[in-house]
């Protein structure tokens, strides 16, 4: 139904963000919420629209390819649209899809919600049916012109959105206590995004 959507970004919450187009604020669902930024800046968010009998939901990303990956696992049994966004957050779509292919069961099982089970479905269900997705060109994003706007309690406020962020996806706080001490003591890291992303990656490697 809707394909894309162009707009300023209002709002950005550990969950979803809202784009505005043309007076209209649609609220999207996103891998990574803190990938946005609030700013007059027209941006342009590739959709999915998921129905179900109690609600309707917009899905938002950044990518064309996040967004075919996303339509692809949640085809998988056992898989929703909040564990297909936890599996998108926690890792760029050729990684996933690679994992996939190499029928690597313990890197699929380290996101949130996926156990031996489901990762051996989604490998049935999906191995030799992504290659049109490796070759797709993922866009970069760099923050580091904005590091030096913030202080060191600004940057726990960024933390603690990120941990926020990582619950909404599925990670519990044990598991999240077991990062935290280590994400603080990373001063180079200053936004709700950077703090994510480390976050992910140490919750990957087990540290």
């Amino acid at each position: 139904m809707y394909d894309y959507i162009k707009g300023q970004v209002t709002r950005v919450t550990p969950e979803f963000v809202v784009v505005e187009q043309q007076g209209i604020g649609y609220r999207l669902f996103t891998p990574n919420p803190f990938a946005f930024r609030k700013s007059e800046e027209v941006v342009q968010v590739y959709t999915h629209l998921n129905v179900r009998e109690d609600t309707h939901q917009l899905m938002g990303f950044l990518t064309l390819p996040a967004r075919e990956l996303f339509r692809k696992l949640i085809l998988v049994s056992g898989i929703g649209p909040k564990g297909a966004l936890a599996i998108l957050a926690g890792g760029e779509p050729t990684h996933v899809i690679q994992a996939i292919e190499r029928e690597d069961e313990s890197f699929l099982m380290k996101f949130p919600g996926v156990g031996k089970k489901t990762a051996r479905q989604m490998i049935l269900d999906l191995k030799g049916k992504l290659n049109d997705l490796i070759d797709i060109e993922l866009m970069e994003f760099d923050n580091d012109d904005e590091s030096s706007l913030f202080d060191h309690t600004q940057a726990n406020h960024e933390l603690e959105e990120a941990m926020l962020a990582l619950m909404a996806l599925g990670y519990s706080e044990r598991e999240l206590a077991k990062v935290r001490p280590q994400l603080k003591v990373e001063t180079a890291l200053q936004t709700t995004d950077e703090f994510m992303k480390r976050g992910l990656q140490l919750l990957f490697s087990g540290k």
